[in-house]
């Protein structure tokens, strides 16, 4: 098995978030790709419920401080971090004091996202990785889950028409069951259009409902984890119907994320992970 770098982004990380399939392989996944002799940086939303002393966390001065403008508007991105002693693991978050004062629900009671939902989806994503840039630490291959971090994918290429810091940056999306109802608050389309959206941008995002977001990711993406028995069939099946690497869920975990390891290997080669 080849070394290599690889980015996780999580919209759920134990201990930070409730105890979820997707934040337990946030959580797990990481450290044993680390065990394996990997490289990994480790990035989620910092909710506002998550405890800043509770978790030590504490603002990284040298990333924090860059404005992202989303709807023609300045917001500042405030970068901290944390760590999990007993996996030897830090953690990155992204936060704002607008974007992420909600708790760490992303819906309402009627299961719909909240207002601002689109734009949190933006930020988060260019957020992401902007402060990866500012680390200088260039990623052979993204591994991303939930659907906050489905734009990652869009700003990956757009940051790479601006600058090539992530060029050949591979991608594999995790799919798991944290569905919603009805599209994202706001207008995503017409916020999109500011930050360069292409014509193919638009027509992949432009339902801006879960199964659209989760398949424009998807589109762009080289691999795909199925990383819960409870996946919309629709996905995996477009997933499949589109020739992506396809990893179906094993409930073995340690041999779950043995066999990730080695999509990552597949998706990235071993000649390249091992520079």
């Amino acid at each position: 098995m080849a070394k290599g770098r690889i980015l996780f982004v999580n919209q759920e990380i134990a201990p930070f978030s409730p105890d979820t399939s997707q934040s337990f392989l946030g959580r797990y996944l990481p450290a044993k790709t680390q065990e394996m002799g990997r490289e990994i940086r480790v990035f989620m939303p910092k909710f506002c419920d998550i405890n800043d002393r509770k978790h030590q966390l504490h603002e990284v001065i040298r990333l924090s401080g860059m404005n992202l403008i989303v709807n023609n508007c300045d917001h500042q991105l405030i970068i901290k971090v944390g760590s999990i002693p007993s996996a030897r693991m830090q953690v990155y978050f992204i936060d704002n004091e607008e974007y992420f004062v909600h708790g760490d629900s992303l819906l309402d009671s009627k299961g719909m996202p909240l207002a601002d939902t689109d734009e949190r989806l933006l930020f988060f994503g260019r957020g992401t990785l902007e402060a990866v840039r500012k680390l200088a630490w260039q990623p052979h291959l993204i591994h991303f889950s939930g659907w906050l971090a489905a734009m990652i994918p869009f700003y990956l290429r757009r940051i790479n028409k601006e600058n090539a810091f992530f060029s050949g940056t591979k991608m594999v999306i995790t799919l798991t069951d944290d569905g919603f109802k009805g599209p994202v608050g706001g207008d995503l389309e017409r916020k999109m259009k500011t930050d360069n959206a292409t014509a193919k941008d638009l027509r992949l995002y432009g339902g801006a409902d879960y199964l659209g977001l989760m398949k424009a990711a998807i589109t762009y993406s080289q691999g795909v984890v199925i990383g819960s028995p409870n996946v919309h069939p629709e996905l995996v099946a477009f997933a499949k119907e589109n020739k992506r690497h396809v990893l179906d869920y094993i409930e073995d975990k340690d041999e779950f994320y043995a066999r990730i390891n080695k999509l990552y290997d597949t998706i990235v080669g071993t000649s390249k992970l091992e520079n």
